[in-house]
């Protein structure tokens, strides 16, 4: 195996080289199999419980390859290349593809399940209890970590055990004088204190039966009742309460004549519906480009007034003269040290009309997040404090790659500082850091955090509480998706694709620039 890795780097190296090369490359193999196992192990029980047998034959196929790989002497490149391969696939390509797919689905709040989860959710949701339904000792349970009753016949004592699934009998079951189930076998019986701290799970549970469902009356009594809403595969329709809905497949839901739906739907695929949404509906559409327009001078002045300052510090602590350049570097890259989350709810405080620390110190008296000015001018300077301690210090990384030959011979050649600066520093900066520059465009054209913990996307106007004047597109995509309407994950996965295919354009018309620029500076 030694020799294969010698052969595979083309080198000769000297003996304790090459122990040490040997002994990382066995270190390296055995971690991704000991990982690759784990996951193996991890995932096998599940998928036979689920039965997905495809599933289960592509993880065996990919386990068998990965041990096939890692255990011969062969494919010493592959060896290297399949780990970030895979990295790769898992935490950029798939979300990226289920992001995409999710856009064209209806895919959210009364829409997570098939169209037979929501036909039974919708007739347990509507069980009533009828005059002379049967009655039961209820007592709650858990088998595993699932909610279960333990459901006794009050005339023939028989204890029968309630799942989501339906009604199935149990055999073995201790029953007090009371009626309560002391014990059963294969399940946990709760005490009064866990089953009330279980209140709303013990509510929320239906047990289907035969044109009804079971449902707790408290936690020691069950009833059953008839489902006011049923399903008729007949019509393909919901029936009851005097109307009938009709299933929409094109939209995932039960509709009436009225056009009025049922609230519980199913996942169904709808198309370019989402993205139409966002082009043709007026609520959206019509601030959509205004918060894009602020969106860009967000990120452009973020990006431009970070690397500015950041530049302008490397540059004077880079100076010959300078002294005490480590304890100023300390100190500058403080504010990059510390939590962000943290820092910008100490800000959003610092910068309060009635107790911040601005108006304090300053004797202002400054609504500083009231105002949309002043609040865009507030996370505008709160993103400057937090960024520019990056581009300080991948500025100063590259210039210390710039030789100091190149500056020196500007000067003799009869150039000001200034220009030398300008023609010769600020290009060879650029050609370094301008790919930084994009991914930090990038960054703060999505940076959530600084908008919602700092303005929650504030002020809003009175006429138009549903976009405040810092909101982004991604804090104003949140709101629409998740707001107060219930979450909508297809929709906000058409807004996340706009977003993407803008910094997407704007990223490669940048990078090409800086391919231009570095042909010229080569």
């Amino acid at each position: 195996m030694t020799q294969d890795v010698h052969e595979a780097v083309g080198t000769t190296v000297s003996p304790r080289p090459r122990r040490e090369l040997t002994t990382a490359f066995v270190v390296s193999r055995i971690a991704v199999l000991a990982v690759a196992a784990a996951i193996l192990l991890y995932a096998v029980p599940p998928l036979v419980a689920a039965e997905s047998w495809i599933s289960l034959a592509l993880l065996a196929s990919a386990a068998a390859a990965i041990a096939y790989l890692y255990l011969t002497r062969r494919f010493i490149p592959a060896k290297y290349l399949v780990p970030g391969t895979l990295f790769l696939i898992a935490f950029q390509v798939l979300p990226v593809l289920y992001t995409v797919t999710t856009a064209f689905t209806n895919f959210g709040d009364g829409h997570r399940g098939d169209k037979a989860d929501a036909v039974t959710a919708i007739e347990t949701g509507s069980v009533r209890q009828a005059p002379g339904s049967p009655e039961y000792g209820l007592t709650a349970a858990l088998r595993g970590d699932e909610l279960v009753f333990l459901l006794v016949d009050p005339k023939t004592k028989q204890v029968r055990l309630g799942t989501a699934e339906g009604l199935t009998p149990l055999a073995g079951a201790q029953v007090g004088l009371t009626g309560k189930v002391l014990s059963a076998p294969g399940v946990t019986v709760l005490k009064a204190p866990e089953a009330a701290a279980r209140g709303q799970e013990i509510s929320a549970l239906s047990v289907p039966t035969q044109g009804g469902a079971i449902k707790a009356n408290g936690l020691s009594r069950a009833v059953e009742g008839k489902a006011a809403l049923v399903y008729d595969a007949a019509c393909d329709c919901v029936k009851g309460n005097g109307g009938t809905w009709t299933a929409d497949e094109a939209q995932g839901y039960f509709v009436n004549a009225q056009g009025e739906h049922l609230a519980q739907g199913w996942q169904a695929n709808v198309g370019l519906d989402n993205f139409a949404r966002v082009l043709t509906n007026p609520t959206i559409s019509g601030y959509f480009v205004g918060v894009l327009g602020w969106n860009l001078v967000f990120a452009l002045a973020s990006v431009a007034g970070t690397f500015g300052l950041g530049m302008a510090v490397a540059l004077a602590l880079h100076h010959p003269r300078m002294r005490g350049t480590k304890i100023y570097r300390i100190a500058l890259i403080l504010p990059y040290a510390m939590p962000a989350f943290a820092m910008l709810l100490v800000w959003r405080d610092m910068f309060n009309r009635d107790f911040g620390l601005i108006n304090q110190f300053f004797g202002l008296s400054v609504d500083w997040l009231g105002e949309p000015v002043t609040a865009r001018f507030a996370v505008i300077l709160v993103n400057l404090w937090l960024g520019f301690p990056y581009m300080f210090l991948v500025t100063t990384g590259a210039l210390q790659a710039i030789p100091r030959e190149l500056t020196e011979a500007a000067s003799i050649d009869g150039a000001t500082p200034w220009k030398a600066f300008r023609r010769v520093t600020l290009p060879l900066l650029l050609v370094a850091l301008t790919p930084l520059l994009i991914s930090s465009f990038a960054f703060n054209f999505n940076n959530f955090n600084a908008i919602a913990l700092t303005t929650d996307g504030g002020p809003f106007p009175a006429e138009s509480p549903q976009v405040g004047a810092t909101d982004l597109l991604i804090t104003y995509t949140f709101r629409l998706a998740f707001g107060a309407g219930g979450a909508q994950f297809g929709f906000a996965a058409a807004i996340s694709v706009f977003i993407f295919a803008i910094v997407a354009v704007i990223s490669a018309v940048a990078f090409r620039r800086t391919r231009k620029q570095e042909e010229v500076y080569a």
